[in-house]
């Protein structure tokens, strides 16, 4: 008789008990840090701080993430991943171009309103020039992603007749960001300056239409 072969069995390996806590104690730990970061900054946010605010200890973050700075890295990655991963959520309108375009712009706008932890922590790192961002692996796929949806925006509108050829993603990336960014890095200062409620929900509506407005005059073609 010939014996009949085997096959490997196909059931999916579940994750151990044990596995399963060290990547919940991790994920306390770096929400934690993303928190103390963003209200202290990293030379005030001290690990004594962070692990308190977990309510976990110090060796955990030693043995999770290597130092501050290696938490820190970490934190940065976090923050965009979380961009990215609300940014994917978008259901844009394929057959309206423009449209889709109006949604991206409304959706890094109030993204960088709701979190602004994701403005804090940006801050921190400019003053430190970029050195902990450099030493990602995934800075790169993250801005590839908020590139790409812009991209694919911008193909659709050329294919529709409706927006210039020679735009740069990326330029329309940074234009939109650095409107968006700007109002929200300095609207304490910038309330006080100009002597109006920049967190307003009136304003911020009339400053959101007003970078809609602007970016899509630079995006389309002359009527």
């Amino acid at each position: 008789m010939i014996a009949k072969k085997q096959t490997a069995s196909k059931t999916p390996v579940k994750t151990s008990a044990r596995k399963r806590a060290a990547l919940a104690t991790r994920e306390t730990i770096l929400r934690a840090a993303i928190k103390v970061f963003s209200k202290y900054g990293l030379s005030g946010g001290s690990i004594d701080k962070i692990s308190h605010a977990a309510r976990s200890h110090d060796r955990m973050i030693y043995y999770y993430f290597g130092n501050k700075d290696g938490l820190f890295v970490a934190a940065l990655e976090e923050i965009y991943r979380r961009f990215n991963e609300a940014e994917a959520k978008l259901v844009l309108d394929v057959e309206n171009a423009e449209a889709s375009m109006r949604q991206i712009i409304q959706f890094i706008l109030h993204y960088y309103r709701d979190h602004p932890e994701f403005i804090t922590i940006l801050n921190s790192e400019n003053l430190l020039r970029g050195q902990h961002i450099s030493k990602s692996r995934t800075a790169r796929e993250y801005s590839t992603a908020a590139i790409g949806v812009i991209e694919q925006t911008l193909v659709r509108g050329c294919a529709q007749g409706l927006f210039r050829s020679e735009i740069r993603p990326r330029d329309i990336y940074l234009m939109i960001a650095s409107l968006g960014y700007f109002y929200q890095s300095n609207r304490f200062t910038l309330t006080a300056f100009l002597g109006e409620n920049l967190e307003s929900p009136k304003v911020f509506a009339e400053w959101e239409e007003f970078v809609t407005n602007t970016v899509l005059r630079t995006i389309k073609l002359a009527d």
